[in-house]
């Protein structure tokens, strides 16, 4: 079990800043997040998330026109923004990430099942963007995720054969501590659970 203080720097104390530090996130440092993160569990191991790190003037001058005003400033000053992504066909990889069920391609396979793949892949990128803020913090970093952004921009932008599509940005670096604003409340156990 995680002590306390370990638990305080993934959830407890970790807040989302609107402005980080001039401190590089090295590629090392991206890696190490990646390298940590890829262990959480996914369905099937379907491993759907991909990431493209948003650091250089030129990548982050196509990603401005897609963002919301609140977004702009902060995003274009941060030293790293992951757009978190999913791979519309992660399951072409199942042979290599699934081998215990050699059949588990064919079961994503085909122009009528896209509803499904897309599902899938949306629900379990989520879940492994969630596991990438976990590690991120767990490294030392910390992390400001967005949705005020238009996807279809993103996508134009740096998906533009369509495999991948964007779900939502992460901005990451070192917080600047004049612009952590106080935690938000949060919902009680009794407010937001129900045991049957």
């Amino acid at each position: 079990m995680l002590d306390d203080q370990a638990q305080d720097l993934i959830f407890r104390d970790a807040h989302t800043p609107q402005g980080f530090l001039d401190t590089p996130v090295t590629d090392e440092k991206l890696r190490q997040v990646y390298d940590l993160m890829k262990w959480g569990p996914t369905t099937m191991n379907t491993q759907p998330m991909r990431i493209v790190f948003a650091r250089s003037k030129a990548a982050k001058e196509r990603l401005a026109p897609a963002l919301s005003p609140g977004n702009l400033d902060k995003t274009m000053k941060a030293q790293v923004t992951a757009i978190i992504s999913y791979d519309a066909r992660f399951y072409e990889n199942l042979p290599k990430t699934f081998p215990n069920n050699p059949k588990a391609k064919d079961s994503f396979a085909g122009d009528e099942k896209r509803a499904m793949v897309d599902r899938v892949a949306l629900r379990n990128g989520s879940l492994q963007g969630a596991y990438f803020i976990i590690a991120a913090r767990a490294l030392g970093l910390d992390c400001g995720p967005m949705s005020g952004f238009d996807n279809a921009k993103v996508d134009a932008a740096f998906f533009p054969d369509g495999r991948w599509k964007s779900n939502f940005l992460i901005n990451l670096g070192q917080a600047d501590p004049a612009k952590v604003f106080p935690r938000n409340p949060r919902l009680s156990f009794d407010e937001a659970c129900r045991i049957d």
